[in-house]
């Protein structure tokens, strides 16, 4: 239920009293109810309704405003949401939230416009931390450098004597100093690791200070492991994100044991404010060994709002730094193709393995091979183990052959797009379509091609790759435009989606691919309150404006996890609570 001290500590965001009609016996009453409202349900038959009604954290009325007052009694909180729109909270089925929650307390090069920006911003950082023994960030732009390629010089001069270590923004390439690279024992001699490569100066032979792939594990080894509070603190930052984005239930997509502590530990102090469904780390050497820890796993932590069900396999890299695996070789790069993970052999074997202990499967993979490869591991599991509700999904999808689209469909494998990555960004004009051509570059992220077959859609953010605000991915996925300046022609204009598609992508379809979906996804009598109120109705607006809607309040199970901190307007009016645009600041549109 709602905690009117947390939501209105000094002043009320909405108005409201107690609303006092005709007697309601106790148990029959609501905590809360929303009326006036645009609610829109996402479920079966799409209804838009006026209002609904929560009791102990489920839905129990759904429907016209003249069938609200049965719910009403004289403890229930009303609100009166004078038109704004309602929606089943937001689900987010990508996402590392931990990791999120670590780059905002550490060095965040996500700002830098320029390698010297991004030197400078951790020269300051240097300073203002003097006593750590490793200066940690993430964040920089691939784009930044030529071809994605950072120099450690640069890093030499902001940080010549603790050792640097910086995740770049899609967390697959690192920068570091010489100071890390002396610690590690990485030179022009080094080979590259299986699945890494290290960046050498073409002149000189000499380590640059890029590291690909598994290579950042030569670095990564030596920085000590965070505590079990560093962990949780940077977990409650990055879900307090969430929250902010209107987002009730995710799935982790890489989560180690230590990870899981953490996120069982909030919860049993009450403090997880999401539903969370976690894709278990695989290593890729050791592989089936790894079934006794899964499956210890999936039995520790089954709780009623965490699971471990799921494993996650990385088929390849990323396009920008040639270690996506494609089917024909990067353009002017020779018979380079990028290598995958695991041989198909590999690959099929452990697809085969979990699918039958029963795992959910969820692979990233983002070129055209390596998607292939995944599908047609996917289908050797059908084959040999049978057909089940396994629900495995396989994110990103950058680049798809046509010919693999229908297979989605056939095998029962949902698509999981980051819808945000849909447009002409840096990434795509200067580290991508380079070298990919014209031809491949007709099928970079087919959001509508692949629903036009009837596989699902299931939505992600991928943040901190990306920014985990739904709103400006969706507007992403309705114009083919950059959220932040939307102005030019559309990129790949074929493959932009409707709202009905990209809503149930973010609500239901994700809320089934966690299996949720009698639980939540959709605003219906039975399921939770699970709730997202905006402060605009996204159908009555340019699509180039949706980024900018604001998120005013989020619920998890009727139960209040943000309130948008603009609303300290004070309006005593009769027997509601009022959400009205006075009490709403517009001033960052």
């Amino acid at each position: 239920m709602l905690n009117l001290r947390k939501i209105f500590p000094t002043a009320y965001a909405f108005v409201f009293c107690a609303v006092f009609i005709s007697p309601v016996h106790a148990e029959d009453a609501a905590d809360i109810v929303l009326r006036n409202g645009s609610i829109h349900t996402i479920s079966a038959t799409r209804q838009v309704t006026e209002a609904l009604a929560i009791r102990r954290g489920k839905i129990v009325y759904v429907g016209a405003n003249g069938g609200i007052e049965p719910f009403v009694g004289s403890s229930t909180i009303v609100i009166d949401l004078q038109g704004k729109m309602v929606l089943p909270g937001f689900q987010d089925a990508h996402v590392h939230p931990l990791g999120g929650g670590q780059l905002i307390s550490q060095c965040d090069l996500r700002s830098a416009k320029t390698g010297a920006d991004a030197a400078e911003i951790v020269r300051k950082y240097v300073l203002k931390n003097p006593k750590l023994k490793w200066i940690e960030g993430a964040g920089w732009p691939l784009p930044l450098f030529l071809n994605a390629n950072p120099d450690k010089a640069l890093l030499d001069t902001a940080s010549p004597d603790s050792p640097v270590y910086l995740l770049s923004e899609d967390g697959h390439s690192a920068w570091v100093n010489s100071r890390a690279l002396q610690l590690a024992g990485i030179n022009r001699d080094t080979p590259n690791p299986v699945n890494g490569r290290i960046e050498h100066y073409p002149n000189t032979g000499e380590p640059s200070g890029t590291l690909r792939e598994d290579a950042i594990l030569l670095v990564s080894k030596l920085i000590p492991e965070p505590s079990p509070d560093q962990i949780r603190e940077w977990l409650s930052v990055g879900l307090a994100e969430a929250s902010k984005f209107g987002i009730t239930s995710i799935q982790d997509a890489d989560v180690p044991e230590s990870y899981l502590k953490a996120y069982s530990y909030l919860e049993k102090h009450g403090l997880l404010n999401t539903r969370v469904h976690v894709a278990m780390s695989s290593d890729n050497a050791k592989r089936e060994s790894m079934l006794p820890y899964f499956k210890e796993m999936r039995r520790k932590y089954h709780t009623h709002l965490l699971q471990a069900k799921t494993v996650k396999i990385y088929a390849d890299g990323v396009i920008e730094a040639k270690t996506a695996a494609l089917l024909e070789p990067y353009v002017g790069m020779k018979e380079l193709r990028g290598e995958p993970n695991y041989s198909a052999e590999n690959l099929n074997r452990y697809v085969k393995f979990l699918d039958k202990a029963g795992f959910q499967i969820h692979v990233h993979a983002i070129g055209d091979r390596a998607i292939r490869m995944t599908l047609d591991a996917l289908e050797e599991a059908r084959k040999t183990n049978g057909s089940r509700d396994s629900r495995h999904h396989i994110a990103h999808l950058e680049l798809l052959d046509p010919h693999d689209i229908p297979r989605f469909r056939k095998l029962g494998v949902a698509a999981n797009f980051q819808p945000l990555w849909a447009f002409a960004d840096p990434y795509i004009k200067d580290l991508t379509l380079p070298f990919i051509g014209t031809e491949r570059a007709r099928w970079l992220y087919p959001i509508e091609s692949v629903v036009k077959t009837g596989t699902m859609l299931v939505c992600g953010s991928d943040w901190p790759v990306s920014s985990m605000n739904p709103l400006e991915a969706i507007q992403v996925a309705l114009t083919r435009l950059d959220f932040k300046n939307p102005i030019g022609e559309p990129f790949i204009p074929e493959e932009i989606v409707d709202m009905p598609t990209i809503l149930a992508g973010y609500t239901i379809n994700a809320a089934f691919i966690n299996f949720l979906e009698k639980e939540t996804g959709s605003i219906e009598v039975g399921k939770a309150a699970d709730i997202v109120v905006l402060e605009r109705n996204l159908f009555d607006i340019p699509a180039k404006e949706i980024g900018k809607v604001k998120v005013l309040l989020t619920l998890l199970e009727g139960r209040e996890v943000y309130r948008n901190p603009s609303f300290q307007a004070l309006s005593l009016q009769s027997s509601k609570v009022s959400l009205s645009d006075s009490d709403i600041d517009h001033s960052d549109k």
